[in-house]
């Protein structure tokens, strides 16, 4: 009952990490679903891209401004705002990594975590 309830939490901040992408025009959005995955490290990661900098922040922004306003919940951790190529936001339960273009496709983090259910999400 314990895990079922924490699977819908998490659930629940991905959908709202996901509109605070929406909002912000994020590239090519998709949830890697981690539950049933080995050794993963949370339940889910988001993940999107944009052509710039400014576009990368503007994302993480709207997605700190909407869980905040969702569930009073600011990130655990947060990397890589200065430089804007890759940020990261940490909600435990939910990792989001922001991209820019041309470094989405030099990780591919997909890739990386085969084993996982991945659902595509349209931007706004």
């Amino acid at each position: 009952m314990v895990k079922s309830k924490k699977v819908k939490e998490s659930t629940h901040l991905s959908e709202v990490i996901i509109h605070g992408i929406q909002e912000k025009k994020g590239n090519e959005i998709v949830r890697l679903d981690l539950q049933n995955v080995y050794s993963s490290v949370s339940d889910y990661f988001v993940i999107c891209h944009a052509e710039s900098t400014t576009q990368v922040r503007a994302i993480a922004k709207s997605v700190e401004e909407e869980v905040y306003k969702s569930i009073k919940q600011d990130p655990w951790r947060k990397e890589g705002i200065d430089h804007a190529e890759w940020i990261l936001l940490d909600y435990i339960d939910v990792v989001v990594h922001i991209f820019k273009t041309d470094k989405r496709q030099f990780y591919a983090i997909e890739d990386l975590w085969g084993d996982a259910e991945l659902k595509y999400f349209q931007s706004a």
